[in-house]
């Protein structure tokens, strides 16, 4: 059952059968906390991309932005995800 979206952040989605509800980009399964784990090994949003090819840019660039506004929530997802960081991202140096 989809929840309601955010009139602020259009293209993020919660929705119970999807990631038990963790939000994410509508019409996919990257959750807003892969994105920003990716920017946080990659180190750029064009890199980013290259791990998200389906995912337009903007709504990259969205994910981003609900994040900003709901950091608190994301870093929490991210904590309860640390042992399942995914494969092929490198630490970023900058």
């Amino acid at each position: 059952m989809a929840l309601p979206q955010s009139r602020s952040f259009p293209r993020i989605v919660r929705d119970a059968g999807i990631l038990h509800g963790e939000p994410v980009i509508e019409g996919t399964r990257a959750s807003v906390r892969a994105v920003v784990l990716a920017l946080q090994y990659e180190g750029s949003l064009d890199e980013v991309a290259q791990h998200f090819p389906h995912v337009e840019r903007s709504a990259l660039q969205e994910a981003l932005a609900f994040y900003e506004a709901h950091r608190a929530e994301i870093d929490e997802y991210i904590r309860a995800h640390q042992d399942s960081v995914q494969p092929g991202f490198r630490q970023s140096t900058a």
